[in-house]
């Protein structure tokens, strides 16, 4: 089963993030209702997608996870290869 966007609670750490004129979306994310794991996706700007596969016990490590991949591999790597899966 799916989940839809109304399904889900969305973190105050989700939205636009912009670094060397590359715009990405994060969205961190978790059922609507539950105290489960956040997830972590990033989105490019031609709508490809990568997701952790690992979940995160709160949206702040979700949030320092991404900053932590672009400080190591630059923003460019949610362009280069746009549809993947992150440890």
């Amino acid at each position: 089963m799916t989940q839809t966007e109304e399904d889900l609670e969305l973190s105050e750490l989700s939205g636009e993030f912009t670094d060397d004129d590359v715009i990405v979306h994060i969205r961190i994310s978790r059922p609507m209702g539950s105290n489960l794991d956040w997830t972590l996706e990033v989105i490019d700007e031609e709508g490809y997608s990568t997701v952790w596969e690992d979940s995160f016990p709160t949206d702040r490590e979700a949030y320092e996870e991404f900053l932590a991949t672009i400080e190591r591999d630059g923003i460019q790597t949610f362009t280069e290869h746009p549809v993947q899966t992150l440890h």
